[in-house]
């Protein structure tokens, strides 16, 4: 099964004893040698300032998303990763009426959509609700790569290490390919993948109000932070709700990605994490 999405959970200081998650303790983020003032507007500005990530294509891994939410606008597909009618044929992406069974992927959408208004979004749900299987996840993460989508965003992961093999090769092949993984880590101190691998971007938490602010980890397998502590987002019932989790700092990275994309399309994903490296705020850029 995929592990519990992170919706709502909190801080380390406030989900209780063995809940840690991979949220960010400023300032111990800073970089040995590197001074953190160094200015990074002109870096950003090249990189995605003026973007609206038209002409790129988003696909969200996650439990659907809600049709005509005012935070996410129009859909360009919605489809399921569901049972083959053949017994024994593993798992298949179909189209399905969009809808959203939890409220999580239409979160996640918002997000996107917040940062980058032109772009386009298709949802793949593999998520029934707080979970979904295995199976489940390999099955739509191959069907985005198939299809060819510049950015996947997967603010989820998998805790089962018999899934790790065909998850590393699909996470590959995709990198190969161009298309770009965004991976949530994980809320826990646990094992679960496809974020722990390097040819995706993993994701955690800081609490800094910014929707743009990167920062670094130097201790990987964690490598940037996004915001995602208390922040209002799109959800099922064509509402808003307050959460915290790594699953909502994943977006803004998915998001940024997505107006880097829109501006220089030729970018394959290795360069697109470095410039989240250098646009990070405990890193940047030297103007020399």
């Amino acid at each position: 099964m995929i592990a519990r999405t992170d919706a709502g959970t909190g801080s380390p200081d406030s989900s209780g004893p063995g809940r840690l998650t991979w949220k960010l303790a400023l300032p111990s983020a800073e970089v040995p040698g590197i001074p953190s003032d160094w200015p990074m507007e002109r870096l950003r500005d090249w990189a995605w300032g003026g973007a609206t990530g038209a002409g790129v294509r988003v696909c969200i891994l996650d439990s659907g998303i809600e049709p005509d939410h005012p935070l996410v606008g129009p859909l360009d597909g919605a489809y399921a990763a569901v049972p083959a009618q053949d017994a024994g044929a593993g798992y298949g992406v179909l189209p399905e009426p969009p809808h959203d069974r939890f409220g999580h992927g239409t979160a996640c959408a918002g997000i996107i959509r917040s940062l980058a208004p032109q772009c386009s979004l298709t949802s793949v749900r593999v998520l029934g609700g707080k979970t979904g299987s295995g199976d489940a996840l390999l099955a739509g993460l191959r069907w985005a790569i198939s299809e060819g989508f510049d950015v996947v965003n997967l603010s989820l992961s998998t805790t089962k290490p018999r899934y790790t093999p065909q998850l590393r090769e699909l996470a590959d092949e995709a990198f190969f390919r161009g298309t770009v993984l965004v991976a949530s880590a994980h809320n826990m101190p646990v094992e679960s993948f496809p974020w722990r691998f390097s040819s995706v971007i993993s994701v955690g938490s800081h609490t800094v109000p910014d929707p743009e602010l990167i920062y670094y980890n130097p201790y990987p397998p964690v490598e940037f932070f996004a915001q995602g502590q208390d922040v209002q987002v799109a959800w099922s019932g064509h509402g808003t709700k307050k959460v915290s989790g790594n699953s909502f700092a994943t977006p803004r990275i998915a998001g940024l990605c997505t107006l880097v994309l829109s501006k220089h399309r030729n970018l394959r994903p290795f360069q697109i994490k470095n410039i989240l490296f250098l646009a990070a705020r405990n890193v940047g850029y030297r103007d020399e």
